[in-house]
């Protein structure tokens, strides 16, 4: 288990390494493989202290109506369902049937993978 230390010590590690070390320079070169390691360390230590859960199907809604610039209505009419239907997505109220999800993903822009939590 990686401790705090351990994790802040990388860190700054990091920082130290990243102007010395590019894409030219060979993978066994000492400061490359120590970037790698200490790379793996923050990564590990992240991973167990900071995970990052997937989002749910309303933050991913919400975000790509924000990203295409379109309102709940406009979504509603492109797929066919009733703005109400939309609200209920969003709001958590309803998850989307299979079709409907697919009719999301396409028209937002979405990954099916992502939309299904895979």
């Amino acid at each position: 288990m990686i401790t705090k230390n351990q994790y802040e010590f990388a860190l700054a590690r990091i920082e130290e390494l990243l102007p010395i070390v590019d894409d030219t320079m060979p993978a066994n070169d000492k400061n490359a493989i120590e970037l790698t390691v200490m790379s793996d360390i923050v990564i590990e230590y992240e991973k167990e202290h900071f995970p990052i859960g997937k989002p749910a199907i309303p933050e991913l809604i919400v975000f790509y109506l924000q990203e295409s610039k379109m309102t709940q209505k406009q979504l509603a009419q492109k797929i066919g369902l009733s703005p109400s239907r939309i609200s209920d997505y969003i709001s958590g109220r309803a998850e989307p049937t299979l079709k409907n999800a697919g009719l999301l993903c396409k028209t937002l822009g979405i990954s099916p993978y992502a939309m299904l939590a895979i």
